[in-house]
């Protein structure tokens, strides 16, 4: 029994590590688009887009600053 307590505890451990890992690996990368966007609204939204749309492209998070800022700069100014 004490080898069940072990093992679950590990397992919960290791789980909850990984969640908390990949959700603050998101918070960085939403914070980035938003950082981005310079305070526009409009822009927020588009560029929050443009992170969907990236990550669905499958674009590797090393090289996801440099296409965030480049889709920044393509966004048509008022």
């Amino acid at each position: 029994m004490d080898y069940f307590i072990i093992v679950v505890t590990t397992v919960a451990g290791l789980y909850f590590h990984w969640w908390l890992y990949v959700r603050i690996k998101s918070w960085m990368d939403r914070d980035l688009a938003l950082a981005l966007a310079d305070g526009d609204e409009a822009k927020k939204t588009f560029m929050l887009q443009q992170l969907a749309n990236a990550q669905a492209q499958g674009i590797k998070r090393r090289d996801l600053p440099q296409w965030l800022k480049a889709t920044a700069a393509g966004y048509p100014a008022r």
